[in-house]
């Protein structure tokens, strides 16, 4: 998850609780830590305490790189082309939204704002992204 908003983050672990999902979340909270985590780079080059995601939760708007500067950046990297991008924003701009599908985005969802909202949405989540997806080999060579 690539999120600066605390509260968002709490309030996401919570639902992801609620829902059963079981796999670890990790959380950074800018664009450029993003960049760096999805490369290994410093910091996230041990995949043992930062695993490759399954999936990646992209907040648009963030400190020092934006989300639609991580997606640039995402492009222009072939070895993530399989990479599961969502988009999880505050706001439904339809200009953002364009460009976050036509960066490579595979799905673009407005942050829920109740708890019951929150939870249908972490379980749709885990329901199709997590359960009934099928994750590209290299990425995950044996599935749990």
């Amino acid at each position: 998850m690539v999120e600066d908003e605390p509260n968002d983050v709490f309030f996401l672990k919570h639902a992801f609780e609620q829902a059963d999902i079981q796999n670890p979340l990790q959380v950074v909270e800018d664009g450029q830590k993003a960049i760096d985590y999805l490369g290994g780079n410093g910091n996230y080059s041990d995949r043992d305490r930062f695993p490759f995601p399954a999936l990646v939760l992209l907040d648009l708007k963030l400190p020092i790189r934006m989300g639609l500067e991580v997606l640039r950046w995402l492009q222009s990297q072939p070895s993530l082309a399989a990479l599961i991008v969502v988009i999880l924003s505050s706001a439904n701009n339809p200009r953002d939204v364009e460009e976050a599908y036509r960066l490579g985005a595979r799905s673009y969802l407005v942050k829920p704002a109740s708890v019951k909202e929150r939870l249908k949405m972490a379980e749709a989540i885990k329901a199709y992204w997590l359960e009934l997806n099928e994750f590209p080999a290299e990425f995950f060579p044996v599935r749990a």
